[in-house]
């Protein structure tokens, strides 16, 4: 059992779509009537193997396919809701992709009512929801999108954030939707740094205005820009074992956790598609520990900081830090050891 299991979590970069526990996807593929490069459940968990990102980005594609109703969003949700709760996750923020099921012909609105039904189902765990809006459909129709889940931000949507194949498809052009996302009162994130370098950090900070940027990782490529996060005080939502399995990295040793501590930058540790590279929150802890020494008291330290870099009210905050300190204090006297 891995150590950290037990204490609690907190996730803020997480997608729905690439968190569907395996048995649950197997279920849809089922009900679609099968794929025939997919013929039995461990076929299944070799499809998500990757060469490179773009690989990654056609594997997600292939599994989209199998959500073709609302009742599949809610299905997924619960499921997803439930698994995080196994994990002690008491808080995340999901991202979620409406504007990829429209061409099912699934309307944005009911999309997000039925993966709000999901969450309603599962108590003792906190979910606000982040609409990814896909850069490669262009601003325009983003637009559209975005004027539509203003219409059901009701059901815990809390922000927006942009994903898609960040190295063809710059931030730029989306600054006035994000400045109409402003106005209608979302908080904001964006991929960057993660498929191209620091232009696209840039590009997130001076077009899009973001209070957070997703991935990050190529920003240590610039010191410009590490001073300035770091003066800006604009968290990052790191992934390092995605950034991995996507070959972002080629060995943990490249990725830049160390850097960013030295310069102050604010930060959280995520897993951003578990189900699709196999992976926890406590494996990503457990990585830092044995990858980069750090103690459990200083992963403890990374997971109270990371509470500040979420979009929580200032005083729900506060509870949460409160909640998750007695909880660890408790493991610890159980643990001589810490744990």
């Amino acid at each position: 059992m891995n150590v950290y299991d037990k204490i609690p979590k907190i996730e803020l970069h997480l997608h729905l779509e690439g968190s569907i526990p395996l048995e649950a996807l197997w279920e849809l593929i089922k009900k679609y009537g099968g794929d025939p490069s997919v013929s039995n459940f461990d076929q299944l968990k070799h499809i998500f193997i990757y060469k490179d990102f773009n690989q990654f980005i056609q594997t997600w594609s292939w599994k989209n396919q199998f959500l073709k109703e609302y009742d599949d969003f809610t299905f997924i949700t619960e499921k997803v809701a439930n698994d995080l709760k196994k994990q002690n996750i008491k808080y995340s923020e999901i991202f979620i992709s409406p504007s990829l099921f429209k061409k099912f012909g699934l309307k944005t609105q009911r999309i997000v009512e039925s993966i709000y039904k999901g969450i309603s189902r599962v108590k003792n765990i906190k979910i606000h929801l982040i609409v990814d809006l896909v850069r490669d459909y262009g601003p325009t129709d983003e637009l559209r999108t975005l004027y539509e889940i203003n219409e059901v931000k009701s059901c815990g949507i809390i922000g927006i954030g942009m994903g898609g194949t960040e190295n063809q498809f710059p931030p730029e052009p989306f600054s006035k939707l994000y400045e109409k996302a402003r106005n209608f009162g979302f908080r904001t994130t964006a991929h960057a740094g993660e498929a191209s370098g620091p232009n696209s950090i840039w590009g997130a900070i001076r077009s899009l205005k973001v209070d957070r940027i997703g991935h990050g990782t190529r920003a240590y490529e610039d010191p410009e820009l590490m001073e300035y996060l770091s003066e800006k005080r604009i968290p990052l939502e790191l992934c390092p074992i995605s950034n991995l399995r996507t070959k972002v990295i080629n060995d943990f040793s490249e990725f830049p956790i160390q850097t960013f501590i030295k310069f102050g930058i604010p930060f959280s540790i995520n897993t951003d598609d578990p189900k699709m590279f196999g992976n926890s929150l406590s494996d990503e802890y457990l990585m830092l520990e044995t990858h980069f020494n750090f103690s459990k008291n200083e992963i403890i330290d990374i997971i109270i900081n990371s509470i500040h870099t979420s979009w929580l009210e200032h005083r729900e905050k506060k509870l949460l830090v409160d909640q998750f300190k007695k909880e660890m204090k408790n493991i610890f006297t159980l643990y001589s050891n810490g744990f």
